[in-house]
This record gives structure tokens, C-alpha cells and sequence, in this order.
């Protein structure tokens, strides 16, 4: 026997899911495509509102035109505001004012004919209360008055019982509670509320309240109501406020455009003053300004034109004596170059023979074998100082491997650092940093910052480092010698310049090493810079692009040592 099992019933907990048909696919696709595509909407909205903020912030801030006309429209518009809701509330009170007078005067002349008509009225049959209040409606409304359309509503009230008589049977219900406290009290009054017309729509009406007096006992009450609807003055309103607003806008866009018509019969001659100086900045000093009239604009564009005048003037004459100069130093450079050569060659003489003479004359003919060559290649620095002066120094770049050139430049000036007592090391990557430069300019330039550094090093240690990253090499040259003031280091690429002027060159340099190692630098678009303390030495800092041409951001090494040591500690 084969029992059968009934599948339970659906307690509302969930089971592994199942597999999904294709319709609940297609709505999950449908909801991820919708997602998307709303996410790529929002991105977008948000992506076009910066670039427009960004487009507004940038023409705030580079336009005084826009500043002008931005701020004459807030206060202008701010004015126009002001004025507009003030006008347009007191011609709201004074049409409300003429209104709501009009129809207390026919309300009260209602009270007086309503009196008339309901003098007799028999109190206790409610038929004739009902046809003497019907008759009394009529003949009020048919009576009108200056105050316009209006409904009539009475009430006669007997204990708990009130018995209505009303132009349109809709408005007794809509008549304000207060204001039927009000008139039950015995008082006349008025309230602004919101009647509903034959549609059933609510509109804002003038209602008035009084009691009638007459012959009834004491208990039974007439009340009479009138209801004015303010359908004409709301259109009034209506057209009042549209002329204003249209007026409003008119007049500050027209206050805006003579703000910004004044601000660029200013601000265009500012303007054409400051093209006029950005060219002149340029090196087109033959541009001047227009000078139109005799007012304040013409006088400054005569008063800039005069300062351009004198400018050019001033550039011309700098520029021929820079010009002079230059030609001067490669002239000079130029003629010293022959009589040093014939005094060179009879200076190798006396030195090779110097073995034959005198102790005093064998030192003299030393000295002047090393001044000679002192002079030389102060002569040759000279030459290569005015070529940068010139403008005519030319850069001769090729793929060079810098760890090999360093360690070139390091072996060098080993008998250098002997001679000074001092440790000269190399730090350098084991693969090669090759770059895009002139070995030969690059060359001089650590040979110089070397030289310096084993002069200035007082025979402690001197370091170089090799570093490079993606775009860009860097050289260091640190000394821990007699150091850099922050003062000094200003002008420690000045020509001829020397910190301690007492101080003798012991390595013979030119005094020119540096200034041509900074224009070699600046050659290559690169960066010469220095770090130095007193006491704690120094450190010259070479930064290169890897490419010709190539912009620096950064340079792989630090200008400033990680390791500083304190004045007297060991080295």
C-alpha cells in the first residue's frame, strides 16, 4: 500500500529559491537597465551643473563687467521687490477700504427697508415668516447699490429654531461661525471669507452682518447678512500685480543694462590699457594706446603712453650696453686668446728647463705656469658665460648612461680628494639611468659641484648620489664642511661670488663654476639647487628630464639631507 503525502500549506517562509522565469528576468533586467541608465542621467545633471558653476565662478571672477551688472541686478531687483509689495499692498488696502465702505453703507440702508418689511410679521406661523423673509430678500436685492453683486441672506431665529431666507440656499451654510456670533451679540459686523459660487467653487467675498429690530419679543431675533463677492477686485489685483511684476523686471533690466553700458565705457579702455601692457611685456614696445578726448580715460591712456615711451627708451639703452658688454667680454676674451698662447708656450719653456735654474727662479717659473693655466680657463669660462649672455649656447643631447658619467667625473677627482684629505663617495643604482643630454655640459657641471665640495668640505666626506624615477634623474653633492647660510645660498650661483671674500680659492676655479653650471642646467630644462646650514655642510641638488624637451615635476631625490649632523660631531 502506497500512502500519498499532501504538500504542506504556504506557512509565508521562504524555501531555496528556484529557478526564476523568464519574466522575472526580463523585470530584473528592465530594473538594472532603468538603474543605469538613471545613475548615467544623475552623472550627467551632476557633471553639467559643476561645468556650468565652474563657467559662472570663472566669469565672476575675471569679469568686472559681470560683478557690475551681477550686483546692480541684486539691488536693483531688491528695490524693485521692496516698492512693488509696498505699493501693491496699499493699493490693496485702498480698493479693499472703497469696497468694504460702499457696502456697509448699502448694508445699513438694508437694515432700515428690512425693518419696514418685517414690522408685522406673524411669529407664529412659519409659513408667513418664510414668505415675509422670502419677500424681504427679493425686494433688497432688487434695490442694489454701489457696492456691486451681491447676495442676501436673512434669519429668523425663535429659541433653538431658525428659519432661513437666502438668495441662493448654498450661502447660509458658508456664512462665518464669529461672524454670527458677532451679530447674535446685537453688533454689526464684517469678515473676509471664502464663499462658494454656483459651481461650488470657493471665492474670496466681503460679508456683512446685522441685526433688524422690530416689533418681535424678545426671543426671536432677524438677522440680516449681505455677501459681496470680490471677484472684480481680485482681477484688479490680478492685473495690478502682472503690471507690476512686468513693470519690475523692465526697470531693473534697464537700471542692469546703464550699469553695464557705464561699467564697460569704463571698463573697455582698462582693458585695451591692460592687452596694450601684456604686449609691451611681450617685447612689442612700439605699442600705445588710442587717446580719444580730453576726459579722465585719456588722460590715463597719455599718462600710459608716456610711461611706454620712457620704457622703451629705458629697455633700447639697457639693451645696447648689455649688448655692448657682451661684445666686450667675447672681444676681450677673443684678443687675450693669442698673446696668452705665445705666453704659454715661452711659460712650458722656462718650466721644462726649470731644473737648470735657481731655486727662487725654478719656483717663479712653477708660479707662472699655474697662474697661466688659472687664466686660461678663466678666459674659457668667460667665453662660454657670454655665449649663455648671447643666447646663442646650443644643446647637443643624446642618450647618455649617467651612472657611467658620474663614475667618470668621481674618478676624476680622486687625486683631488686626496690632496684635501677627504673620502669622496658614490652612491648609484646597478642599472643604468640613461637620458636625453650633453654629456659634456652635464660633465662640467658635476665636476664643479665636486670641486666646490671637496674645496668647502674641510676633509670630511663627500657624497654623491644617483637617483631617477619615470621622468626625471637627480645628482646630489653633499659636504658636512663650514656650510651654507640661508642668506648666502641666494647667492652662491652669483658670478665671482664667495661666501668668506678672505677666503683663497685652493682648487684655482674661476669664480664663473657655478653661474655656468646653473645656465648648463637651465639648458637642459632642468633644476640647480642648493641646501646648507653653517656647520653642517652643504648639498647641491641636479635634477634632469630623462627627455629633450621634457617638463619637470618632481625630482627623485631630496633637496634637503635626512641626516643632518650637528656642528662639531665626528665625520
Amino acid at each position: 500500500m502506497t500512502a500519498t503525502r499532501t504538500p504542506p500549506a504556504d506557512t509565508g517562509t521562504s524555501g531555496p529559491p528556484g529557478p526564476r522565469s523568464p519574466r522575472a528576468q526580463e523585470l530584473a533586467r528592465l530594473r538594472r537597465g532603468l538603474r543605469r541608465r538613471a545613475g548615467a542621467a544623475r552623472r550627467r545633471v551632476r557633471s553639467t551643473t559643476r561645468r556650468w558653476a565652474s563657467r559662472a565662478v570663472h566669469a565672476w571672477r575675471s569679469s568686472l563687467q559681470v560683478r557690475i551688472g551681477a550686483i546692480t541686478m541684486v539691488v536693483a531687483g531688491t528695490v524693485v521687490i521692496i516698492v512693488s509689495l509696498v505699493l501693491f499692498s496699499q493699493i490693496r488696502d485702498q480698493l479693499l477700504s472703497v469696497k468694504r465702505q460702499a457696502a456697509i453703507d448699502q448694508a445699513q440702508s438694508g437694515v432700515l427697508d428690512a425693518q419696514n418689511e418685517v414690522d408685522g410679521i406673524a411669529t407664529g406661523d412659519a409659513s408667513s415668516v418664510r414668505a415675509t423673509l422670502a419677500r424681504t430678500v427679493t425686494a433688497l436685492q432688487q434695490s442694489g447699490g454701489a457696492a456691486g453683486d451681491f447676495d442676501v441672506v436673512m434669519i429668523y431665529r425663535s429659541g433653538d429654531t431658525e428659519v432661513p431666507g437666502t438668495s441662493r440656499a448654498f450661502i447660509y451654510q458658508a456664512l462665518p461661525a464669529d461672524l454670527r456670533a458677532d451679530v447674535d451679540a446685537g453688533n454689526q459686523s464684517y469678515r473676509y471669507a471664502e464663499i462658494p459660487d454656483d459651481t461650488g467653487e470657493p471665492r474670496a467675498s466681503l460679508v456683512i452682518g446685522a441685526p433688524v429690530q422690530g416689533d418681535t419679543a424678545s426671543t426671536e431675533q432677524i438677522e440680516l447678512y449681505y455677501v459681496f463677492p470680490l471677484t472684480q477686485e481680485a482681477e484688479s489685483l490680478a492685473l495690478i500685480r502682472s503690471t507690476v511684476v512686468i513693470s519690475g523686471l523692465a526697470l531693473t533690466m534697464f537700471v542692469v543694462g546703464i550699469g553695464v553700458l557705464v561699467t564697460r565705457l569704463v571698463v573697455d579702455p582698462v582693458r585695451r590699457a591692460a592687452g596694450t601692457a601684456q604686449r609691451l611685456a611681450e617685447g612689442q614696445l612700439e605699442e600705445r594706446m588710442i587717446v580719444r578726448g580730453e576726459d579722465d580715460l585719456a588722460r590715463l591712456a597719455t599718462s600710459f603712453n608716456a610711461m611706454a615711451d620712457s620704457l622703451q627708451r629705458q629697455i633700447t639703452q639697457l639693451e645696447g650696453l648689455s649688448q655692448l658688454q657682451q661684445r666686450f667680454t667675447s672681444d676681450v676674451s677673443h684678443e687675450l686668446r693669442t698673446p696668452l698662447t705665445t705666453v704659454q708656450m715661452a711659460a712650458e719653456v722656462l718650466h721644462e728647463a726649470r731644473g737648470d735654474f735657481a731655486p727662487h727662479v725654478a719656483r717663479s717659473a712653477e708660479l707662472l705656469s699655474a697662474e697661466l693655466d688659472r687664466f686660461e680657463r678663466l678666459l674659457t669660462d668667460l667665453l662660454e658665460i657670454s655665449r649663455y649672455d648671447a643666447g646663442v649656447a646650443t644643446l647637443e643631447a643624446e642618450s647618455t648612461n649617467l651612472g657611467a658619467l658620474v663614475a667618470r667625473v668621481a674618478a676624476g677627482m680622486y687625486s683631488l680628494a686626496e690632496r684635501h684629505g677627504c673620502e669622496l663617495t658614490v652612491d648609484r643604482p646597478e642599472e643604468g639611468v640613461f637620458a636625453e643630454v650633453d654629456a659634456r655640459r652635464v660633465e662640467r657641471i658635476l665636476r664643479n659641484l665636486v670641486g666646490n665640495a671637496i674645496e668647502h668640505g674641510a676633509g670630511r666626506p663627500v657624497e654623491i648620489t644617483l637617483a631617477a624615477n619615470r621622468t626625471a634623474a637627480a645628482v646630489t653633492v653633499r659636504d658636512h664642511g663650514v656650510g651654507l647660510s640661508s642668506a648666502d645660498a641666494q647667492h652662491v650661483f652669483d658670478r665671482f661670488w664667495r661666501a668668506d671674500p678672505s677666503r683663497v680659492r685652493s682648487v684655482g676655479g674661476s669664480g664663473l663654476g657655478l653661474s655656468i653650471s646653473l645656465e648648463d642646467a637651465r639648458l637642459h630644462g632642468g633644476w640647480l639647487q642648493v641646501w646648507g646650514q653653517p656647520g653642517a655642510g652643504a648639498q647641491f641638488r641636479l635634477t634632469l628630464p630623462l627627455t629633450d624637451g621634457g617638463e619637470l615635476t618632481s625630482s627623485p631625490l631630496p633637496l634637503r639631507p635626512l641626516v643632518i649632523r650637528s656642528p662639531g660631531s665626528p665625520a
